[in-house]
C-alpha cells in the first residue's frame, strides 16, 4: 500500500460520492418509510423525527462500519483512497468511531472546518483523523 498522504481534492471528490450514494439511499428509506416509492416523500410531527433520526443513523453507521471494516467508504474505494491507522495498521471501528463523530465538527460548512484543519496539518489530516489516530492514502 502506498502510503501518501491523500490532500483535500481527491478527499472532497470521495464526500461527494458519498453524498450522491447515501441520497440514493435515503431516498429509499423515506420511500419505504412512506409505503411506496413517490416523486413527493413528506413527513410531519413525530413522523419526520423518526425519519430524520433513522436517516442521521444509517448516514453515521454507513461512515463507521465501512472504514471501521474496510478502511473505505464507497465514495473512497472509486477514489482509489483508504482510512489507516497512523502507525499502517488497517483503519479498526474505535479509530472510525472516534473520526466519524468528530466528522459533526469537521463538516461544518460543507467541510470547510475540516479543509483548513486538513491544509494546516502536517500529515493532512482532519480533526477526527488527529483525534483517531488516522491518515487517509493511496490505496
Amino acid at each position: 500500500m502506498n502510503k501518501e498522504k491523500q490532500g483535500i481534492g481527491i478527499r472532497a471528490l470521495s464526500i461527494i460520492l458519498d453524498t450522491i450514494v447515501l441520497g440514493i439511499l435515503f431516498y429509499i428509506i423515506g420511500a419505504i418509510y412512506a409505503g411506496g416509492l413517490t416523486y413527493n416523500i413528506q413527513f410531519y410531527g413525530t413522523e419526520n423525527i423518526a425519519a430524520g433520526g433513522l436517516v442521521s443513523l444509517v448516514g453515521f453507521l454507513y461512515f463507521v462500519l465501512l472504514e471501521g471494516l474496510k478502511g473505505q467508504t464507497l465514495g473512497k474505494m472509486a477514489t482509489g483512497i483508504k482510512v489507516v491507522k497512523e502507525n499502517g495498521e488497517p483503519c479498526d471501528l474505535i479509530s472510525s468511531l472516534i473520526r466519524n463523530i468528530l466528522r459533526i465538527i469537521d463538516g461544518i460548512f460543507a467541510y470547510i472546518v475540516g479543509a483548513i484543519i486538513i491544509a494546516n496539518s502536517e500529515n493532512n489530516q482532519r480533526l477526527g483523523d488527529i483525534a483517531g489516530n488516522t491518515i487517509v492514502v493511496k490505496k
